[in-house]
């Protein structure tokens, strides 16, 4: 039997009776697993304490948002609130599953003392049974944390914000984004849209706090991805521009058709953001009065 690591894992979770076991299963070599539970209504919480995980459960503040509401101060209270055992702490969705080789990168970063504040970890995501190797746009996340040196910032699909070096570890963990199905990717998605459409709205890309310099020059890959967001948010025909940068600029046509369809959807979900944009600015939502 592996020894424990002595690193502590918080799994993020709603109504994730499917996929949780096998996330749980891939984090068993860990003493020290919470499971941080936003208010689910079926077997999730059970299916956690039953495998010996300690639960955390916190319901958000304003349910009619996708995930629940504010992602980003969801995760921050469970970093300044959640009592861990360790030091280092590994941050997993439930579609997420820990493989062996991080396991052992993980193991062997410990034994090498330093004054790294985090570590970028490479993503694997799978669809149509294969890894789609090429056309997913950011395959690198910060996941292994010391939580004191962490913070979350935007409302959904939050960025990290680390104050202190970041690593980049020789190792991966695997994604499962569809394990559910299309129909539950529509549904999340369009709760998604509807929200980065409002944020768009309210002037939340590409504001006065947008410098392209940083964009194209900063040498934090968080803080240059917020400028590229913020500029990608200016550009015009922003779903065939997410098309043709997955499926040609990081050359999405080498994973066959799982490629094929999953830019086809990246680009769908942009224009489903680019069309709620157009309602909300037209007042096409007041039913049509004039």
């Amino acid at each position: 039997m592996r020894e424990p690591l002595a690193i502590s894992v918080l799994i993020l979770t709603k109504n994730e009776q499917q996929d949780l076991p096998g996330c749980l299963h891939s984090v068993a070599w860990s003493d020290d697993v919470h499971v941080y539970d936003s208010g689910s209504t079926d077997e999730t919480a059970s299916i956690a304490q039953a495998r010996g995980a300690q639960v955390t459960t916190r319901s958000y503040p304003h349910s009619a948002a996708p995930f629940g509401g504010d992602e980003a101060a969801h995760r921050n209270w469970g970093l300044r609130h959640i009592a861990f055992k360790h030091e280092w702490v590994l941050m997993l969705d439930a579609d997420e599953r820990a493989t062996p080789e991080l396991i052992a990168a993980m193991a062997a970063m410990l034994n090498q003392p330093g004054d790294v504040a985090a570590w970028r970890i490479h993503r694997r995501d799978y669809f149509l049974g294969t890894w789609i190797r090429h056309v997913t746009p950011s395959p690198f996340n910060i996941r292994l944390i010391r939580p004191a040196a962490v913070r979350y910032e935007r409302i959904i699909n939050p960025v990290t914000i680390v104050e202190g070096p970041v690593g980049d570890m020789d190792a991966h963990f695997d994604h499962f984004p569809f394990s559910k199905g299309l129909s539950h990717w529509f549904a999340k998605h369009n709760g998604y849209s509807t929200f980065e459409a409002a944020h768009i709205v309210n002037g939340g890309r590409g504001g006065d706090d947008f410098k392209l310099g940083q964009a194209l020059f900063a040498q934090d890959a968080n803080v240059r991805r917020m400028h590229q967001k913020a500029l990608y948010y200016r550009l015009p025909l922003r779903p065939l521009v997410m098309f043709l940068g997955l499926y040609i600029g990081k050359r999405g046509f080498l994973d066959g058709r799982a490629g094929l369809v999953y830019a086809t959807l990246r680009a769908i979900y942009e224009y489903m953001i680019v069309l709620k944009v157009t309602e909300m600015q037209s007042g096409l939502q007041q039913g049509g009065k004039p």
